[in-house]
């Protein structure tokens, strides 16, 4: 049975060419450490990853510190750790959004017990921002906004230029989430203020797992406190923490299979564009979506979650079966269709409250650039057959 990926929100395949090749060669070839070898081969090794840093700068507009200022962690999870715990104090408020990931949430609610407050800025059923309402909101305490750009559960694109402004105009600082939208939407921090950005490599970077990192402004680095700390291969000649980046927030060996896996990745990016990227992937979410309300324009057997347009979202689309359980049809449609999605509350039980689908959730599908309308097709005509709408031959001959 051929097996057809769509569940590339939580990570993508294939990954972009050279990748794979990068990591084996460094592995195979010469794994040496940096900033602790004083011998050509470590200094190699040490210039790809400061060039990876430079690549990184430039996809996100970022002009502020140059290459220091990208910090590498190992996910964008960790690096929403470092920024929240690193920055937030007792007393100190926060906004999000109503659409949130446990990567904002978590962490949040730890360090509420800590006399941090946060306020939820709500949203639509579709997921969409009601930035006006964040005005009442507002304290005089309130440090910052940090929001993903678009939600891993139904596509929904948050406004961040509106969001950006609204920072800039009650002096906030805006923390950005990219893990849908980095490397498949054009991102400018100059132009959107924002302050610090993480980023995963492993979603729409096309890079490997286990590599992801935060960009900062150097005075927000300054304030902010190392969650870990140690080894750097610099200024060895004191306990302290260095007060330089990267530095600060590099401590021990860093993952440098990922990074120069996830160099090549970019390089890739470099020739094609993400805009390039995000037509195509847009053009099988409006196939996908035309599809599903083909089949069933009354919503009986398929309810389509979130926007029912291509406009203002991403590759992600969610949906329920109302008359079978949500996690015997994804079953289904892996062990007798091989179509890989995932089923649940995607880690994200706030935007399944404002989505409606709480606490069932949905069954999410997301695109590639390497998925095609034919795999579009046979997921459609899978989804037909297992809630009753028409069998398989039917969906062939459009029926």
């Amino acid at each position: 049975m051929k097996k057809i990926y769509l569940d590339q929100a939580s990570t993508s395949f294939p990954k972009a060419p050279g990748t794979a090749e990068a990591v084996y060669d460094y592995l195979s070839r010469s794994p040496v450490n940096v900033n602790r070898g004083g011998y050509d081969a470590a200094y190699s090794v040490e210039e790809q990853i400061f060039d990876t840093r430079e690549q990184l700068r430039r996809l996100f507009g970022f002009s502020s510190g140059k290459g220091k200022n990208v910090i590498f962690t190992g996910n964008i999870t960790a690096s929403l750790n470092y920024i929240l715990k690193g920055i937030l104090k007792p007393g100190d408020h926060v906004l999000v959004t109503a659409m949130e990931h446990n990567a904002v949430m978590r962490p949040l609610t730890q360090l509420k017990k800590t006399g941090v407050t946060f306020d939820r800025i709500p949203c639509l059923p579709d997921g969409s921002l009601l930035l006006a309402e964040a005005e009442a909101l507002l304290r005089p305490e309130t440090r910052f906004l940090v929001c993903l750009h678009a939600s891993n559960v139904c596509g929904t694109l948050m406004p961040v230029q509106e969001i950006g402004d609204f920072c800039r105009k009650h002096g906030l600082l805006f923390i950005l989430d990219t893990a849908q939208t980095a490397g498949v939407l054009p991102l400018d921090m100059e132009a959107l203020h924002i302050d610090a950005l993480a980023f995963t490599g492993h979603k729409g970077l096309r890079g490997p797992q286990g590599i992801g990192g935060f960009l900062i402004r150097d005075a927000l680095a300054q304030e902010m406190v190392p969650l870990i700390s140690g080894g750097t291969g610099s200024i060895s000649h004191t306990e302290e923490i260095p007060d330089f980046l990267p530095d600060r927030f590099e401590p021990g060996t860093p993952n440098i299979p990922g990074i120069l896996g996830l160099h090549a990745a970019l390089t890739h990016l470099e020739k094609i564009s993400a805009e390039e990227i995000f037509c195509r992937e847009m053009e099988l979410t409006e196939y996908f979506l035309k599809g599903i309300q083909k089949l069933d324009p009354q919503e009986t057997s398929l309810r389509l979650i979130g926007k029912k347009t291509a406009k203002d979202r991403c590759a992600v689309v969610s949906l329920q079966t109302p008359g079978m359980d949500m996690a015997e049809a994804a079953y289904l449609l892996d062990s007798r269709y091989g179509i890989m999605t995932r089923v649940g509350l995607h880690c994200a039980p706030s935007a399944h409250k404002t989505l409606g689908t709480y606490p069932e959730g949905t069954i999410r599908f997301s695109f590639g650039p390497e998925n095609t309308k034919e795999e579009l097709d046979a997921a459609l005509a899978a989804l037909a057959e297992i809630t009753g709408i028409c069998t398989r031959k039917e969906y062939a001959h459009g029926i």
